[in-house]
This record gives structure tokens, sequence and C-alpha cells, in this order.
């Protein structure tokens, strides 16, 4: 997949940014095609060699009907495996890493507890937190200014995470 700049991208760890520019730089002797981005949110700027863009995870916003499955997959019934927890974790860092926005909806809504539930342990609200800020960044910047201000206000913070929010400003 080729960006060009002035792209917003979603970089699996880092969220939203967008390609400045794209240069050519030497490294130890070789030539490489960086793209440049530029991660506002986190005052930071990575440079991604071009031809591990795809590999490293790098991608262009996903599109206002893959976020509608992807709030529809946050909305449905938990579905968790009667497995170990710690193959179940490294499932859920799996689906975290992919950056699939559907796979990250899977991991908020298997690990949201609701009031009335028994608190989680330490490691499953670690990875809840992580699926939280990693499921925001990828709503179109069209979808975000549709939505309630409460909620949008919730997309600013990269660590904020409140369904009960979410839920509400979808109904």
């Amino acid at each position: 997949m080729e960006f060009a700049p002035l792209d917003h991208v979603v970089y699996p760890t880092h969220g939203v940014g967008q390609v400045i520019k794209i240069e050519e730089q030497e490294i130890s002797g070789m030539s490489l095609t960086l793209y440049v981005v530029d991660f506002a949110h986190e005052k930071m700027t990575l440079r991604v060699p071009v031809k591990q863009a795809k590999n490293v995870g790098m991608r262009a916003l996903s599109s206002p009907k893959k976020m509608k499955s992807a709030l529809d997959t946050l909305k449905g019934r938990a579905r968790i495996k009667r497995t170990m927890w710690s193959r179940r974790a490294q499932e859920y860092e799996a689906k975290i890493n992919s950056g699939d926005p559907i796979q990250i909806a899977e991991v908020v809504r298997d690990l949201h507890r609701s009031e009335d539930q028994p608190d989680q342990s330490y490691s499953e609200r670690q990875i809840y937190e992580a699926a939280c800020p990693a499921s925001l960044p990828s709503l179109s910047k069209s979808k975000r200014k549709r939505q309630p201000k409460r909620f949008r206000s919730s997309l600013k913070s990269p660590d904020f995470c409140d369904l009960g929010t979410c839920f509400q400003a979808r109904k």
C-alpha cells in the first residue's frame, strides 16, 4: 500500500499519524526510502521504510463501514473462551497488535466489566486499557464530527476508555 504526503495512517503502537513527506536517507551505506509520519498527539515523528510499512502494520484509516462493524461488535455479548488465561491473553495481545478495529473491539467487548461484575485482574486491566486507546484512533475524522461532544472529548485522550460513554453516545 502506497501513502502520499498528507495522508492519515494508523500505526499499531502509536495510533493515527500523518505522513509529512517521503524522503531518501542513507543508512549503513544503503539508500532507503522512508515515510516520515508525525504523531501530533504524542509529539513524535517516526520514519518507516516504505518497503516495511505493511510488515509493521501501518495502514490507512478505516472506512465508516468497517467502524460501524466494529461498533456493532462492541455492542454484542462478550464471548469469553474457557481456556487458560495465559492463552487468552496471548490471543488478545495478537488482536490488539493486528491494528484491525473489529479485532480490537472484540478484546474491549470481552474484557469490559460493568459495575455489577467482579473486578478485573491486573493483567486483564492492562490488556483492556491497551485495547481501548487502540480502538479509538481508527474512527475516521468525519465519524468523529458526528459524535456527541462528550464522546469526541474521549477521543482526544489517548489513555481514556469508558465504554459506557461510547455506548451512550451511540444510542
